[in-house]
């Protein structure tokens, strides 16, 4: 549906000061307008739906309080955004949304001055907004200048180690910050852990409710001199609510629960801590993901991301698959693998669903262990179950294993643990953007010694990748995959496991040969057929491995051809920097051979649809096409995107 809502109070808000203007009475309202205008949007664009809609009421009293952008509002993993972007100047385009030259998803510094941090990995807001505080009181430049410094955060980004390292700091340094903790029992999966249930008993310990009647007197409550300033608000609306002894202890100044939908007690809580606070503030806040959208409140995970949705139903718009993704496929053979063999278990970072592991919970629930948004502790964790003789598949995305690497490093590889990295969304993954691309991975696994790293060209081979991992019991090894449906090629009924170190020719030809590492096969793929029509018939090889090279494969390939292009869903340095240095030590440049790469460009990659992105980073069928003729000395071809 494309109808827009009647908003005539948020028509007249165009950025922040525009709030000023308008009374409490009235900010209900334009709550309730900011969300059908958040629901109408996302219905067009798809994007995070349930965490903005659980933040509307926030958002308004945050901008109708504070004083942004001189006032550092910053949302952490920033999935809540969309109502903060319909505030601050950018409705106009906000059902440009992930689209290709549009909104980001995500805040984004270069995109507003009312996104001081950019963000998409949770767990960094208090740290960003410690920073902003110091910079502040050392008299750091800003555009935008200096004021109060605000971290947003949920429940489920507080799990997370870095968090804490933040509030330990934040408590140290008694800087004046303010964090608000959305709390709203739900990240993308359902919380787990220790903190989930403190911060549950905080709130079933006492009705929050009673803490509403202190809420809307509490400017009037406090004593006129206020000397002692944030202790002594502290100490009366403390004894009114629940109390945070964990956050007290800390350091930070404890005031909530508070129900995160009520502007009456939003309002002048906030507006105590702006005039009062000294020191590090924590404001508890209770809210629920999908708030106000019946479909996004019955939804499992809150509506957390949807495609394209009928406004009314809320019935999501997917087009049907001819193929099975390759996130399922893996979940599947991984079950496989796991009937037989009891030392099989995975590990999550709070994305069971994401990672398609929820099946594997649904069979064997003792064997998964999602430990939350903690990817430090999932791998070391994962190398404690291996060197307990169990064998771990530590299954995350490649944008989020990158926040493990040191972990990685020292944990796993140095001990040469037999840990199983099931690396999803490789490659470019379209309108999540640079944040979420995976694009490292080649080249900071494959740098470490010992480490086995895969690439499946295929469904079929992701099957053949996960028994091979399931097998390899000698060292840390790891397979990459990209997000999407697979392409359609027949499946073997079992995976069977791969020699490791081992490629594969997929067709013989001569002249050129085209060594491809990842799913850009099926474009190589393409891209021969249109040679073919000139009368060029490179050779095709699958590398399975960026390490340990095939190198009986590609010298041979060297030898009985001119010319070699590698291709790979990965940055510079990765599977062809292992090439061209097997290649240089054994002296086949001598001999005059010519070699070239196609890899993601040193640049980071805008949203767009995935084929967009990857014909930005000219790895599609036509430029494969293109570089064989240069390579070839026989011209280029046309750009069809010209």
């Amino acid at each position: 549906m494309s109808d827009r809502p009647q908003t005539p109070l948020l028509d007249q808000v165009h950025i922040p000061a525009d709030l000023k203007r308008l009374s409490d009475a009235q900010l209900p309202q334009l709550a309730r307008e900011l969300r059908a205008e958040t629901i109408a949007a996302v219905s067009e664009t798809g994007g995070h739906l349930g965490a903005g809609l659980g933040v509307v009421e926030l958002t308004v009293a945050l901008h109708h309080v504070f004083d942004a952008p001189r006032d550092k509002i910053i949302w952490d993993v920033s999935h809540q955004c969309y109502p903060h972007k319909i505030l601050t100047g950018r409705r106009d385009r906000i059902r440009t949304l992930r689209q290709k030259d549009g909104l980001s998803g995500f805040t984004k510094r270069s995109e507003s001055p009312y996104d001081p941090f950019g963000a998409a990995h949770s767990s960094t807001s208090i740290s960003a907004a410690l920073g902003f505080a110091v910079a502040r009181d050392l008299g750091g430049a800003c555009e935008t200048g200096h004021g109060d410094a605000i971290a947003v955060i949920g429940d489920g980004a507080m799990s997370a180690g870095m968090a804490f390292e933040a509030l330990n700091n934040a408590g140290h340094l008694k800087k004046r910050l303010i964090v608000i903790l959305n709390d709203n029992e739900m990240s993308i999966a359902p919380p787990v852990g220790a903190l989930s249930a403190y911060l549950s008993r905080l709130y079933a310990g006492a009705p929050f409710q009673d803490f509403k009647a202190a809420a809307k007197g509490a400017i009037s409550m406090l004593p006129p001199p206020f000397q002692e300033g944030a202790r002594r608000a502290k100490d009366m609306l403390k004894g009114l609510a629940v109390g945070g002894t964990l956050f007290e202890e800390l350091g930070f100044s404890y005031l909530g629960p508070i129900d995160g939908h009520d502007l009456d007690q939003l309002l002048p809580v906030l507006r105590t801590v702006k005039d009062r606070a000294t020191g590090p503030m924590l404001i508890h806040v209770l809210t629920k993901k999908g708030k106000g959208y019946a479909p996004a409140e019955a939804a499992r995970d809150g509506g957390h991301a949807t495609a394209k949705f009928d406004l009314v139903t809320g019935k999501q718009h997917k087009a049907p698959s001819n193929a099975p993704s390759y996130t399922r496929v893996f979940a599947d053979a991984l079950l496989a693998e796991a009937a037989d063999d009891p030392r099989i278990c995975a590990v999550t970072a709070a994305m069971p669903d994401g990672t398609g592991l929820n099946l594997f919970a649904e069979r064997y629930p003792s064997r998964l262990f999602d430990v939350g948004i903690a990817e430090q502790h999932a791998v070391t964790f994962s190398a404690g179950l291996a060197a307990g003789g169990m064998r771990p598949f530590c299954t995350l995305y490649s944008t989020f294993l990158q926040r493990g690497y040191d972990q990685v490093v020292h944990d796993v590889a140095i001990q040469r643990l037999p840990v199983r990295f099931a690396i999803d969304r490789a490659g470019l993954v379209g309108a999540d953007g640079a944040t979420h691309a995976g694009a490292f991975d080649i080249a900071f696994l494959s740098n470490l010694p010992g480490f086995v790293v895969m690439a499946a060209a295929d469904e079929a081979e992701l099957k053949h990748m996960v028994a091979t991992a399931a097998r390899h019991d000698t060292g840390p090894i790891a397979f990459r995959y990209p997000r999407g449906e697979g392409t359609g090629v027949e499946m073997p009924e079992r995976g069977v496991p791969l020699e490791i170190g081992k490629g594969r020719v997929i067709r013989e030809g001569a002249g050129v040969a085209i060594l491809s590492f990842g799913t850009r096969l099926s474009e190589v793929m393409r891209a021969c057929e249109a040679l073919a029509a000139r009368g060029i018939t490179p050779t095709v090889a699958d590398a399975r491995f960026a390490k340990p090279l095939d190198r009986d494969l590609i010298l041979n390939l060297a030898e009985t051809h001119e010319a070699m292009l590698t291709i790979e869903e990965g940055a510079i340095g990765g599977f062809a920097s292992h090439v061209s240095q097997l290649l240089a030590e054994a002296e086949v440049f001598d001999r005059g051979f010519r070699f070239r790469s196609m890899v993601l460009p040193d640049s980071f990659i805008d949203q767009a649809s995935a084929a967009d992105m990857y014909a930005t980073a000219r790895l599609s069928a036509t430029d494969i096409e293109a570089r064989v003729l240069a390579l070839m000395g026989l011209g280029q071809v046309r750009d069809k995107r010209a």
